[in-house]
């Protein structure tokens, strides 16, 4: 039986397909302690994971982008990957793909280190944080519904004030699946069209320790929090527990129930607003009334200074006028009798009684005779009566006329 020649490359490739094979690299944690931690052209990271006696090293393998959560040399770590022979360097090394710190100790320093990352960037920073709508319509709530938090929440937000729609994204809040689960629904909620999205988001779950938390103080997680275009409420435990995501949040409440009292209002509180709303309009509606009532009564006031004062000036003329009246009538009455005296002497009805007469052609009074034609229709005026004629002479000159 012929032996197969490869080359160095061939044979190490055939060793990875073998590793790749054999060994289930998703299904198996390798737990051990950092050290020899190195990042190179700020893209690749290698360090060593090593037992507590130090007889075991594995060198480790990776990018940047896949350590999502800040480590450094002693922390203890669970890490999964696939071991791959490297050609380059002719040695065997885990091509890591996650990396979980483990322990309160690890985990403390790994949240330590992240926050401080995250705070330089601005992702805390207070002047971005964005306000709720005060009377919401639509909740995006992301929880485990096997939680008491989920339980505890529509509780609050259907005793405060009901009527609002609840979207409920069921999640892992802990565990290997909860990162990716909960990014999963922040991109569902964010890539709603703008009249289906809801008015905030509502992160929460209960209260645990620092492994439990670990979900909420993922690196991805924040920044999902950060980048969702939606206000967010964070609400992770009890009073005393806090996360990252608290901290990124626009909202942050300290329970389940504090986040159902932050995002609705109370019918109580809004009942009490309104009744002290209306009270302040009565007041000032009373103010206002009170003020035009007073205003009015000094205007009445000046009126009727004014009226009494033009009321004695009145009677004042009158009583002026009464008595010039009394002194004239008497020189009136004499002038008017002497008018009319002097009116019926030049009255033209009292000559045309003396026998004279009034001569008038076409309404024209005539004065000479010599302006008359023979044949003229003239009115002559008596001093009773009116007689009509027609002109036969004019100065002894004119045509006699056959009876």
């Amino acid at each position: 039986m012929s032996q197969a020649i490869l080359h160095v490359s061939e044979y190490l490739a055939l060793l990875n397909e073998v590793l790749h094979d054999r060994v289930p690299s998703n299904e198996i944690l390798i737990e051990g302690e950092i050290s020899d931690y190195r990042v190179a052209q700020q893209k690749w990271v290698s360090f060593d994971l090593k037992d507590e006696k130090a007889e075991a090293v594995l060198k480790c393998f990776a990018t940047i982008w896949q350590i999502t959560t800040p480590i450094e040399d002693g922390m203890r770590v669970h890490v999964t990957g696939f071991p791959k022979m490297y050609e380059r360097f002719g040695t065997l090394k885990l091509n890591v793909q996650t990396v979980e710190p483990i322990g309160e100790g690890a985990l403390k320093r790994a949240y330590d280190l992240l926050k401080k990352k995250l705070e330089v960037e601005g992702l805390f920073d207070v002047s971005r944080k964005r306000t709720l709508s005060r009377f919401p319509k639509k909740i995006g709530l992301i929880t485990s519904r096997d939680a008491a938090a989920y339980g505890d929440f529509l509780r609050i937000v259907n005793n405060r004030w009901g009527g609002i729609e609840i979207e409920h994204a069921h999640v892992h809040v802990q565990g290997r699946e909860a990162v990716g689960e909960i990014l999963g629904a922040f991109r569902y909620f964010n890539a709603l069209p703008f009249e289906d999205r809801p008015d905030a988001i509502v992160l929460t779950r209960g209260g645990g320790g620092l492994e439990d938390l670990h979900a909420f103080n993922d690196e991805q997680v924040a920044r999902a929090v950060y980048q969702s275009v939606i206000p967010v409420v964070v609400a992770v435990g009890h009073e005393r527990d806090e996360s990252l995501c608290d901290y990124v949040a626009d909202v942050r409440a300290s329970t389940p129930s504090n986040a159902a009292e932050r995002v609705v209002p109370s019918r109580a509180d809004v009942k009490y607003e309104l009744d002290m709303m209306l009270q302040r309009h009565e007041q000032q509606l009373q103010f206002v009334m009170d003020e035009y009532r007073t205003a009015a009564d000094k205007v009445a006031t000046i009126v009727g200074h004014i009226l009494e004062r033009e009321r004695t000036r009145l009677i004042t003329m009158h009583n002026r006028l009464s008595d010039r009246v009394e002194t004239w009538l008497p020189t009136i009455r004499e002038s008017i009798e002497s008018s009319a005296r002097m009116l019926r002497q030049v009255d033209p009805t009292r000559i045309l009684a003396r026998g004279y007469a009034i001569v008038r052609a076409g309404g024209t009074v005539i004065r000479d005779a010599s302006s008359l034609a023979i044949g003229t229709e003239i009115g002559i005026q008596l001093g009773t009566g009116n007689v009509d004629a027609e002109v036969l002479r004019v100065n002894g000159k004119g045509k006699q006329r056959l009876v």
